[in-house]
């Protein structure tokens, strides 16, 4: 077991090499049992999470860490920034920020995997393991009791010096740190990230209906659209960020300069006649390494032929569309 002294070395020396490699800020809690669990238990009761069946699959250990990996201590939260620096014009068929760049499951797991590394070169003994979205784990509950920011009424993480557009990740530790304490929420009246959200998705009390949320939508969900969904939009055809853009904390923000987050020169060039007639070859070209892989080529043509509909008269749309509608 570690001094207090050294525990305040150790504690100054992940967050300076956190830094270092890139994330935007680092904060520390101790590993216990998730104290609002059941608000999720509750969440999940009323069938919010749509089809994401993952979500209830592992609650044990999703409630407490030291279920998930024995022997957890300390729980090392980072966020990385992805705030564009560079936009798709707002004409053109619209991709969420976040998948902007190459996919961050890599590239925030890399990072704290190295992080890692550069502990154990001084503390051999300290072991841990990395998560970046792929696991069971409340990442924004220990985002906020790290100390990092609080869970906006968009249900997203808000850091007071930079909005909520940032990647989360964790790195589960066996031995004791210095804790950082929760910060208080700084929404106050604010609520125009309810009122910006196109599917009405965004409820009072920090909740989000998955049903009715274009991420989802566009994202996660499997077979055809709905109707309405088609009509809401716009130009989106993966992802959403309205709720962000409306977000008076992302004013804050500043552009990402990490070269992985970038987009590339051909996904900023691509015109909607291109997206219309995307064949797979290009889509997997274009999103290569990228987080857009997750809708895979069916749901991201799906998006587009979506769009396409309820953009043209009826009598314009192919015979075997028509019943789609």
């Amino acid at each position: 077991m570690l001094s207090n002294s050294s525990k305040e070395i150790l504690t100054r020396k992940i967050k300076a090499e956190a830094l270092r490699l890139g994330f935007s800020a680092c904060g520390i809690a101790s590993a216990q049992e998730v104290e609002q669990a059941h608000y999720f238990r509750e969440w999940l009761g009323q069938g919010n999470q749509a089809e994401m069946a993952y979500l209830t699959h592992h609650m044990e250990k999703r409630s407490d860490p030291r279920l998930l990996v024995e022997g957890t201590r300390s729980i090392v939260s980072v966020v990385l920034n992805y705030y564009p620096r560079q936009t798709i014009p707002d004409e053109e068929y619209q991709i969420a920020w976040y998948a902007y760049g190459q996919d961050y499951h890599d590239i925030v797991r890399g990072k704290l995997t190295e992080l890692l590394h550069r502990i154990q070169t001084e503390h051999p003994e300290v072991q841990g393991r990395a998560f970046c979205d792929t696991a069971p784990v409340f990442e924004r509950y220990w985002a906020w009791k790290a100390g990092l920011g609080w869970i906006g009424k968009n249900t997203l993480l808000i850091l007071p010096e930079g909005g909520s557009c940032f990647f989360l990740g964790e790195l589960f530790l066996n031995t004791e740190l210095v804790y950082d304490q929760p910060r208080k929420d700084r929404c106050g009246s604010c609520e125009k990230c309810l009122k910006a959200c196109p599917g009405g998705a965004l409820k009072s009390g920090r909740k989000l209906d998955a049903r009715k949320c274009l991420s989802y939508l566009t994202i996660e969900h499997r077979g055809e659209l709905p109707e309405e969904t088609s009509l809401l939009m716009e130009n989106r055809i993966y992802g959403c960020d309205e709720c962000q853009k409306v977000c008076p904390w992302n004013r804050f923000a500043s552009p990402c300069v990490l070269p992985e987050l970038q987009p590339s020169s051909d996904l900023l060039h691509m015109k909607k006649p291109d997206w219309e007639s995307l064949s797979e070859e290009k889509y997997r070209s274009l999103f290569r390494k990228s987080a857009v892989k997750r809708a895979k080529y069916i749901g991201l043509v799906r998006n587009i032929r979506s769009l396409q509909r309820t953009s043209l008269p009826i009598n314009k749309l192919p015979l075997e569309d028509r019943s789609l509608l």
